[in-house]
C-alpha cells in the first residue's frame, strides 16, 4: 500500500505537472515574448526611418537652429541700420538687394562645388560657417560699404549651403518620399523662423545693450548649428542603388562618375527636357511672385493695421507654413510635384484677388496669409523634389542650384519692377498687374507640363565619357 501510494505521489500527472518542464515552458514564453518585443521595436524603427531618413531629421534640426540664429538678425537688422547707424531708407533698400540677390549667383558655385567630389556635407558646412561668422562682425562695422560688405559675406554663406543641404535630403530619400521629406525639413526650418524673432523680442526687452546681446547669442546658436552639422550629418550621402545592383557596385560607379563632374556637364543639365522646363516655370512664376514685404505693407494698406503690429503678419505666414508643409509635400508624392507647385501659385493668385477686392474684413490678414503660407508649403520643398527626379544623383546638388538660381534671380527682377510700378502706378494698380502677369504664367507654365518621365539615371549622359 505503502509503495503504492509513493508510486502515485510521485508520478507525473502529465506534462503540465512537472515543475522544471513547467519552469522550462514558461522561459520560453517569456523568450518568446522578448523576441517578439525585440522585433516589434526594430519594425517600429524602421517604419520611422521609411517616414523620414535620419539625414532629413538631422538637417532639419541644423536648419532650425540657424533660422532661430538667422531670423533674430533679421527681425532686429532694419530698425539696426536705420536707428542706430542712422542709414537712409534708400541705403536700406540697396543694402536689401544685395542681401537677397548676392544668394542667388553664389547658389550655382555652391552647387558645383558640392558635386566635385560629393562634398555636400563639407560645402555646406563652410556656407553655415560664413554666416556665423558675419553675426558679430555686425557689431564692428559702421559704415554702409563695410556694412554691405558683411552682408554680402552672410548670403555667400547662405548660397553656399542651399544645394548641397537640398542635394543631401533628395539622395537620402527614396523616389517616392521626395515631397515628404522636403516637406519635413521645411517644417523644421520655418519652425526656427518662428522661434528667432519671439527670442529677438525678450532679448530687446530685458537687456540694455540690445543690438549686442542679440548679435552675440545669433552668434552663438548658429555655432550651436554648425557643430550639429559636422558631429551627426553623415559625410557620404549617395541615392539608392539602382535594382539588381549591389551597393558597393553602386558606390564604385557613383565616385568614377563624381571625378568626372565639370562646369560644362552641369550646365548640360539644361539640356533635359524635364529639368529645363522646370526651370524655365520657375522663373517665369518668379517674375510674378510679389515678395513678402510688399505683400505685407499692402496687407497693412488695406486694413490700415498700426504700425505696432506690422510684425505678426511674417510670423501668420509661417505658422501657416509649418502646419502645412508635410500635408502638401505628401500631397506632391501622391500627386505629381509639379501640379502641387502650380497649385501653390494659383493660391498666391486668390490672395491677390482679396487684396484687391472692395470687400475687407477681420477675415482678411487670416485668409491672406493662410494662402501665403499654403504658397510656400507648396513652391519652396516641392520645386526642390520636382527637380530632384530629373537630376543624376553625382550632379544632384549643380541640378538644384539651377533652378534654385533661375527662380530668385526672377523673384529679385519682380521686387524692383514691382516697386517702381508701386511708386509709378500706385499699389492697387500695381497689384493688378503682378497679378495678371502671375495668372498668364501659371497658364504657361502648365501647358510646358515639367512632369518628369525619365529615372534621374537615364540622364547622366550629361556627363563627360570615362
Amino acid at each position: 500500500m505503502y509503495l503504492a501510494d509513493a508510486r502515485s505521489v510521485t508520478k507525473p500527472a502529465g506534462p503540465g505537472s512537472d515543475p522544471g518542464r513547467q519552469a522550462s515552458t514558461s522561459h520560453d514564453h517569456h523568450r518568446d515574448h522578448g523576441r517578439e518585443h525585440r522585433r516589434g521595436r526594430r519594425l517600429a524603427r524602421a517604419s520611422l526611418a521609411r517616414v523620414v531618413p535620419g539625414t532629413v531629421l538631422i538637417l532639419g534640426t541644423v536648419s532650425l537652429v540657424t533660422d532661430i540664429s538667422a531670423e533674430m538678425v533679421t527681425a532686429v537688422l532694419p530698425l539696426y541700420l536705420v536707428t542706430e547707424l542712422g542709414l537712409s531708407p534708400l541705403g536700406f533698400g540697396l543694402l536689401d538687394g544685395l542681401y537677397n540677390g548676392v544668394s542667388a549667383v553664389v547658389r550655382l558655385v555652391g552647387g558645383h562645388l558640392a558635386d566635385r567630389g560629393r562634398r555636400y556635407k563639407a560645402t555646406a558646412a563652410v556656407g553655415y560657417g560664413l554666416s556665423a561668422l558675419c553675426k558679430p562682425a555686425l557689431l564692428a562695422v559702421h559704415s554702409m560699404t563695410s556694412i554691405g560688405l558683411v552682408l554680402a559675406v552672410d548670403r555667400t554663406g547662405k548660397g553656399l549651403r542651399t544645394a548641397p543641404r537640398d542635394a543631401m535630403i533628395s539622395l537620402a530619400s527614396p523616389a517616392g518620399t521626395q515631397g515628404r521629406s522636403f516637406g519635413v525639413h521645411r517644417a523644421m526650418d520655418t519652425a526656427g523662423a518662428l522661434i528667432g524673432p519671439i527670442i529677438a523680442f525678450f532679448i530687446m526687452r530685458t537687456t540694455v545693450d540690445g543690438f549686442d546681446a542679440v548679435f552675440t547669442v545669433s552668434f552663438c546658436v548658429a555655432t550651436t548649428g554648425v557643430v550639429i552639422l559636422l558631429l551627426f550629418a553623415p559625410s557620404g550621402d549617395r541615392s539608392p542603388a539602382p535594382a539588381g545592383q549591389v551597393p558597393e557596385a553602386a558606390e564604385a560607379a557613383e565616385a568614377a562618375e563624381a571625378e568626372n563632374v565639370s562646369t560644362r556637364a552641369a550646365l548640360g543639365l539644361l539640356r533635359v527636357r524635364e529639368l529645363r522646363r522646370l526651370t524655365i516655370c520657375a522663373a517665369l512664376l518668379g517674375l510674378a511672385t510679389v515678395s513678402d514685404s510688399f505683400l505685407y505693407l499692402l496687407l497693412q494698406h488695406a486694413l490700415g493695421v498700426p504700425d505696432e503690429w506690422f510684425p505678426l503678419f511674417p510670423i501668420g505666414t509661417a505658422t501657416a507654413f509649418l502646419l502645412l508643409a508635410v500635408p502638401i509635400g505628401q500631397a506632391a508624392d501622391r500627386f505629381a510635384s509639379w501640379r502641387v507647385f502650380l497649385a501653390g501659385h494659383g493660391g498666391l493668385l486668390v490672395a491677390y484677388g482679396l487684396l484687391l477686392s472692395p470687400v475687407h474684413g477681420d477675415w482678411l490678414p487670416i485668409v491672406v496669409l493662410l494662402l501665403h503660407g499654403a504658397f510656400y508649403a507648396a513652391t519652396d520643398g516641392v520645386l526642390m523634389a520636382a527637380a530632384a527626379v530629373s537630376v543624376p544623383a553625382p550632379l544632384r546638388s549643380s541640378g538644384l542650384a539651377l533652378v534654385q538660381t533661375g527662380q530668385a534671380v526672377t523673384r529679385f527682377a519682380c521686387s524692383l519692377l514691382f516697386g517702381a510700378a508701386w511708386t509709378a502706378w500706385g499699389d492697387r494698380t500695381a497689384l493688378a498687374a503682378a497679378a495678371i502677369a502671375l495668372t498668364g504664367c501659371v497658364a504657361l507654365s502648365a501647358l510646358l507640363r515639367p512632369e518628369a518621365t525619365t529615372r534621374p539615371e537615364a540622364t547622366t549622359k550629361g556627363l563627360p565619357a570615362r
